[in-house]
């Protein structure tokens, strides 16, 4: 083993020796390993579960519509397993009952979400059945809990802001360079971020937005979604012998491109796309690395008017997204009612 060296006085190198740093990242290696096989086992096992709840789901849907079982036979069925299967959990009655739910619903569906099913765990399956009425929901949400990795606790926080409705009823207001060029970035932004876990002062200043911002980055992080990474705060820009401070600084790493976000506690004004626009040239001339995309800016609003936001982002040349934040949870009961309505007119449209 190598021993220990104590670099002289004033040194600005580090007290552990090479060796040891070598292999420490060995070990490292070995820690990675390790946690990508337990992943790997946590999935094949999730896998098989859920297909084994698909399989009696299947079983039990077929024989209760062919009239060979009644509603009661279940009861028997639970009976029957904890007897042969002592100490087995999670096949009561009412367990045996949603894995016939779980089979109704996805019945049918398509490959795309077939592969999905797999890939989620069954608490969080409960979730999405329990709160979502169409089929588009709840692909909507299957796949952003494998997109994003969601726990339990952040699906449910996300099925209570409404997520689905909001997506569907208030798409992204983005500018045309980035639906034409970009379009897969429209789907990475929304419309509105709900702040909910800022505690900000009413009325509140750019300032105070910025600093419970910075207080609670993981849960904005978490807001944004899973490919957004933090760079800097007040991020200092050099043009012209001037310096600029952009207020919030992220990586994508998906779109693998720069996010420039400004925070604006009004309303959505039309000259503030000029700055943000600045921001972003000023990134891609300076800052952008040669491998990276163009940036994209993004003004956080406390309100906007969407026909004015609609007008303003229609000759700009900047790739550019007008959002809002939102202190308060959605009203979730209004926005399925008006998704109700959205639903029925799509379809007399249809037919």
């Amino acid at each position: 083993m190598a021993s220990k060296v104590t670099p002289k006085k004033g040194s600005a190198k580090s007290t552990v020796p090479t060796t040891d740093r070598n292999q420490v990242e060995s070990f490292d290696a070995i820690v990675r390993l390790i946690d990508a096989a337990r992943q790997r086992a946590y999935q094949a096992v999730n896998t098989a579960l859920i297909d084994l709840y698909w399989q009696i789901g299947e079983n039990i849907s077929r024989r209760i519509a062919a009239a060979e079982w009644g509603a009661g036979v279940v009861d028997r069925l639970a009976a029957h397993i904890a007897r042969s299967q002592p100490g087995l959990r999670g096949f009561t009655r009412p367990n045996l009952f949603r894995m016939r739910q779980f089979y109704e619903a996805y019945e049918g569906a398509g490959a795309r979400t077939s592969a999905l099913l797999r890939q989620v765990p069954w608490t969080h399956h409960l979730i999405i059945m329990g709160q979502s009425k169409r089929p588009e929901e709840r692909e909507f949400y299957l796949r952003l809990v494998v997109e994003q990795r969601w726990g339990k606790r952040e699906l449910e926080r996300q099925v209570k802001l409404a997520l689905f409705e909001r997506a569907v009823l208030a798409p992204p207001k983005v500018s045309p360079v980035v639906r034409q060029s970009r379009p897969e970035a429209v789907g990475a932004f929304k419309d509105a971020y709900v702040l909910d876990f800022l505690e900000l002062p009413q009325p509140h200043t750019e300032a105070d937005l910025h600093a419970s911002l910075l207080a609670r980055l993981r849960q904005f992080l978490i807001e944004l979604g899973r490919d957004f990474c933090f760079v800097g705060s007040e991020f200092t820009l050099q043009v012209g012998g001037r310096d600029f401070a952009l207020d919030l600084l992220f990586f994508h790493r998906g779109l693998n491109c720069l996010v420039a976000i400004e925070l604006k506690v009004g309303r959505f004004e039309p000259e503030y796309l000029g700055k943000l626009g600045f921001y972003v040239e000023a990134l891609d001339r300076d800052v952008r690395k040669p491998h990276e995309n163009l940036a994209i800016g993004v003004l956080l609003c406390a309100s906007k008017d969407d026909e004015v936001v609609e007008y303003a982002l229609s000759r700009t040349a900047s790739p550019a997204l007008i959002a809002e934040y939102q202190t308060q949870l959605p009203d979730k009961a209004l926005l399925q009612a008006k998704l109700h309505e959205f639903w029925v007119a799509g379809e007399r449209s249809d037919g």
